[in-house]
């Protein structure tokens, strides 16, 4: 299916990026706000905080060091998110949405809210505080197709203001190649997608892994194997990391390797190698792609086809 670019408009209503945000996609009815945590109180003198609504309360797990999602609705935005200051410390940024129409409803925001959590524990990006995943409330075909358009324009909109806990890590076509493996926890060798996405592989060490490079950087995928013990001149921040991922449940011990136990997203390619292979490690040189080119050549030859 061909896609389409998307015409979004933001308004920062104190010329700041940190302060009060208004966004929309043009042409389309749906409204976004984000503000911090400390401006709540003036929200209330906005008509769009007044409307049925889903709001994201936004910050960072004590616990884990993760960043951390509260997903609500509300016929009023504004009063509910009132009790969350008194109740919910965690969060320090909200992002809510309304119809600049009169048409979205209570069904409407809670067939929202329920669909929204269930993506949100699926694409594993942020810890969702919510502790009851509600059940999907009952909507006419038409509204619920509408509902499901109004979704991927918040999608849209939660990117452009800084938050992708809606997207999936791993590209789609990716997740069905896999889903269709007979023992999906089995490193394959590189295959070829079709969605322009570099499959790699890494063996270093004994070690396999395979991943993908992204528009975000390195997806190491599930099934990928990484060393028992990292070595003492492993970088502080790639052991802090590896060690998150171990606590997380991301890395699991079985026999004498850790696996990965789902996909994860690292910023590039020499992390995800060093905490696979526990040592300090440049991964532009070791992730190789299906003719064995790593990711430097790679890089090179796009530089000078490009020229």
């Amino acid at each position: 299916m061909e896609t389409f670019g998307k015409n979004i408009r933001i308004y920062l209503k104190d010329g700041t990026v940190t302060g009060i945000k208004f966004g929309e996609v043009v042409n389309h009815t749906i409204q976004a706000v984000s503000f911090p945590r400390s401006r709540a109180s003036e929200i209330g003198n906005y008509a769009e905080a007044r409307k049925p609504g889903v709001y994201f309360l936004l910050g960072i797990d004590e616990d884990t060091n993760e960043p951390m999602v509260y997903i609500g609705e509300a016929e009023n935005v504004f009063d509910r998110l009132q009790n969350h200051i008194a109740n919910k410390d965690f969060w320090n940024e909200v992002i809510f949405f309304v119809g600049k129409d009169e048409n979205l409803t209570k069904s409407h925001v809670k067939y929202l809210e329920s669909r929204l959590i269930n993506i949100a524990f699926s694409t594993k990006r942020y810890k969702v505080g919510n502790s009851n995943q509600p059940q999907q409330s009952s909507l006419p075909m038409a509204d619920r197709d509408a509902m499901e358009e109004f979704l991927t324009f918040m999608r849209l909109l939660l990117g452009v203001f800084g938050h992708k806990l809606m997207e999936d890590v791993t590209p789609q076509s990716k997740k069905q190649l896999m889903e269709s493996l007979a023992s999906p926890s089995v490193i394959t060798k590189p295959q070829q997608v079709n969605d322009g996405y570099l499959e790699l592989s890494l063996s270093v060490s004994g070690l396999k892994a395979s991943a993908i490079q992204t528009d975000e950087g390195i997806v190491v995928l599930k099934g990928s194997e990484a060393a028992k013990e990292p070595t003492n001149g492993l970088q502080a921040g790639y052991a802090a990391l590896r060690d998150r991922l171990i606590k997380n449940g991301v890395l699991v011990l079985i026999g004498s390797k850790y696996i990965f136990q789902s996909d994860h997203l690292f910023d590039a390619a020499s992390p995800a190698a060093a905490v696979i292979v526990g040592y300090n490690i440049n991964g532009r040189h070791n992730w190789r792609d299906i003719n064995g080119k790593s990711l430097k050549e790679i890089e090179k030859e796009k530089l000078l086809s490009a020229v």
